[in-house]
């Protein structure tokens, strides 16, 4: 089942705009994060080169997604990170076994298919009972690249010098196809090191271009 990646440029021809589709999104997290202490979800001036255009940035299996979850969940706790062919129990297991880190985890602790990622700094995720009754809990751009940072070597990434951007898809994938194949499918972390490449060049780009990282 296939997940897209998205940047939603956080500037105000887009955000203050009457058609806005994302306004409730937004109104939501400014209502957490202010309940949480955080700053509100920043909205930049237009400058040229930066419209409101919402852009893909990635496509990938969302079962890949576990597996690098798997990974971060297996380093963080000191075990040994090993190739899976696929998805299992072991990843529930994980989870049950290490619920209260896995909940601070801006990777872990997040929808497959909702929610969002904005640009800014935070310690651990945002949960409401809102925000779990809709798009999950909303994660840092910032927590999420500084976790992708720590789990890269034992992928075989140095995340100095990370892989080139992959390729967009050309269209919205639907949630019933297949996936994209990774864009280098050799290696027994490929999957995972395609998704960690999606979501880094995500996050790299909603830091420097201050945009918000969605799922579809």
């Amino acid at each position: 089942m296939a997940c897209d990646l998205w940047l939603v440029p956080l500037v105000d021809v887009l955000c203050h705009s009457p058609d806005n589709p994302f306004a409730e999104e937004l109104a939501e997290y400014d209502r957490a994060l202010a309940e949480a202490g955080q700053p509100p979800v920043p909205v930049f001036g237009y400058v040229p080169g930066l419209s409101g255009e919402v852009a893909p940035v990635a496509g990938f299996d969302y079962a890949a997604l576990h597996l690098l979850r798997r990974a971060y969940l297996l380093q963080l706790s000191g075990l040994p990170v090993t190739p899976v062919a696929g998805v299992d129990g072991d990843y529930q297991q994980l989870l049950e076994m290490f619920e209260a880190a896995a909940q601070q985890a801006h990777l872990v602790w997040h929808f497959d298919h909702a929610g969002a990622y904005v640009p800014v700094d935070f310690p651990r995720p945002v949960v409401n009972e809102t925000l779990l009754a809709g798009g999950g809990p909303l994660g840092s751009s910032h927590g999420l690249l500084r976790e992708l940072e720590a789990v890269a070597p034992v992928l075989g990434i140095d995340p100095r010098n990370p892989p080139p951007a992959p390729t967009p898809p050309a269209r919205p994938t639907r949630l019933d196809e297949p996936a994209a194949d990774p864009d280098d499918g050799s290696g027994p972390f490929a999957r995972e090191r395609h998704v960690w490449n999606a979501l880094h060049t995500a996050a790299t780009r909603s830091l420097a271009q201050g945009s918000m990282i969605v799922f579809s």
